[in-house]
């Protein structure tokens, strides 16, 4: 199997960063997606730079923080910021989220690297409204995306032109982390040829406590995914570790 572990919410602060590289220096996570409306990304664009072994791509937001488009009202509140949760996103303008999207992997572009793939802030890019413009940007500028059916009964099928891969997990998550959970969730994806399997290791800053519900526990991700042990398991099954990159 070829497996992908991709941190996500890269750039959202200096301990995120800092978690998500020593977790692949260190551990097994071979790639991250960066938040490119967050204000840690110029640091975790000059930690990426220093680290070319760690595939980056991008991490399309619609519900944390403020849009990098000055014209969204129907993903903003009154205070300029995206709207919290997820209810608003069913009736929200296709030609908003599109321009917004737009915005945040142009934004990446600008730095004179391409990312390796798409993925999004809490799936938003598997919503059965929002997948469609996600899969038109994929086209477009030619990246693989995170596997779109995570929760919506979508129908599953991609053009040619845009990879994905055959299996995925969001289950490395919560407050009851351990080494064998982990371990069960790669022997779970192992009937796949590719895999990827998200995680959000971190160090816990000020901005992460303050603005995130899920702070703590990311430590433990940290703890685990550079654990003696997973690393001899992933050694012993012969699991490829890889990024979008290889995946083709």
């Amino acid at each position: 199997m070829k497996l992908i572990v991709n941190a996500d919410d890269f750039g959202y602060s200096k301990g995120v960063n800092l978690g998500i590289v020593e977790a692949h220096v260190e551990g097994i996570v071979t790639s991250a997606t960066m938040m490119m409306n967050m204000p840690g990304v110029e640091h975790a664009f000059r930690l990426a730079a220093r680290t070319p072994t760690l595939g980056v791509g991008v991490h399309l937001v619609l519900t944390c923080g403020s849009p990098l488009e000055s014209n969204v009202p129907s993903l903003t509140d009154e205070n300029g910021s995206f709207r919290r949760g997820q209810g608003h996103l069913a009736e929200a303008s296709a030609e908003e989220v599109e321009r917004e999207f737009t915005a945040q992997l142009e934004r990446f572009f600008r730095t004179g690297r391409k990312p390796t793939h798409i993925d999004s802030h809490h799936h938003v890019h598997a919503r059965e409204t929002i997948l469609p413009i996600v899969l038109h940007l994929a086209d477009r500028f030619g990246l693989p995306v995170r596997y779109p059916w995570v929760f919506e009964q979508t129908e599953r099928t991609l053009t040619p032109q845009i990879n994905t891969t055959e299996g995925f997990s969001h289950h490395f998550y919560g407050e009851d982390l351990t080494v064998d959970g982990l371990i069960g969730i790669i022997d779970g994806l192992s009937r796949h040829a590719t895999a990827e399997m998200m995680t959000h290791p971190a160090y816990v800053d000020e901005e992460l406590l303050r603005g995130s519900s899920y702070a703590i526990p990311r430590t433990k991700e940290l703890q685990i995914l550079t654990a003696p042990e997973v690393k001899e398991y992933i050694k012993l099954k012969k699991v490829q570790l890889v990024t979008f990159n290889e995946i083709g």
